[in-house]
């Protein structure tokens, strides 16, 4: 018997152990919107609630990607363009919060940012180390992974904003850290959603469609 798990998988598709990757990031994701929706709906706090969001949403496409592991490129590359999409609304609903809590003055509690800021950077930094090794995959391992990356990163501006409401005693610094959140999403839909194109069209899906016409 091979050593590989089957002799016709392709090699892009993970395996088992990609498997059980998603499912510990899927879990870790799941259990930090539960906490940062609600820390950041207490502590009125536009980043926290944006990060909580973006945890929201990463566990859905983490919940996608174990459904199409082991299924063809062109499965696998539909499902990053709708990770894609879905990264977008996400930048977008930031974007609208940013301006919503900006309207009404907002101040959150720095305190509750920070502890929860230093969860959540723990919590991404595990599941940045479980997806490190599949970060040059396909167009749905790449989404993966970009989420992950966006969330470590979010993560850390969470913190920053925190010391920057604790310092100035304003809610700006914590509005200008969920726009860059959004910023971070919409950059990440855009390189998500061209490298599922480009393998869509590899495998002949447009042109097929085209044809049909």
């Amino acid at each position: 018997m091979s050593a590989n798990c089957c002799d016709h998988c392709d090699p892009d598709d993970g395996g088992p152990a990609y498997r059980r990757a998603l499912w510990l990031v899927l879990s870790i994701n799941a259990a930090m919107f539960a906490v940062e929706i609600g820390a950041g709906l207490i502590a009125g706090s536009a980043s926290l609630q944006a990060d909580a969001l973006d945890f929201l949403g990463d566990s859905a496409n983490y919940a996608i990607s174990l459904f199409v592991v082991g299924m063809g490129l062109r499965y696998r590359a539909s499902a990053a363009l709708a990770k894609g999409v879905t990264m977008g609304l996400f930048g977008f609903w930031v974007l609208g919060l940013v301006v919503w809590h900006a309207w009404h003055a907002t101040l959150p509690q720095a305190g509750t940012m920070g502890v929860v800021g230093v969860t959540a950077l723990l919590a991404n930094v595990a599941s940045f180390a479980l997806l490190w090794a599949y970060r040059g995959g396909d167009a749905n391992m790449r989404s993966a992974w970009i989420c992950t990356r966006n969330d470590v990163l979010g993560s850390l501006a969470v913190l920053l904003a925190a010391a920057g409401v604790f310092g100035t005693g304003n809610g700006w610094p914590d509005l200008v850290v969920a726009a860059i959140m959004a910023g971070l999403a919409l950059q990440g839909a855009w390189i998500v959603n061209r490298r599922a194109l480009l393998e869509l069209r590899s495998t002949g899906l447009f042109a097929s469609a085209v044809t049909r016409m």
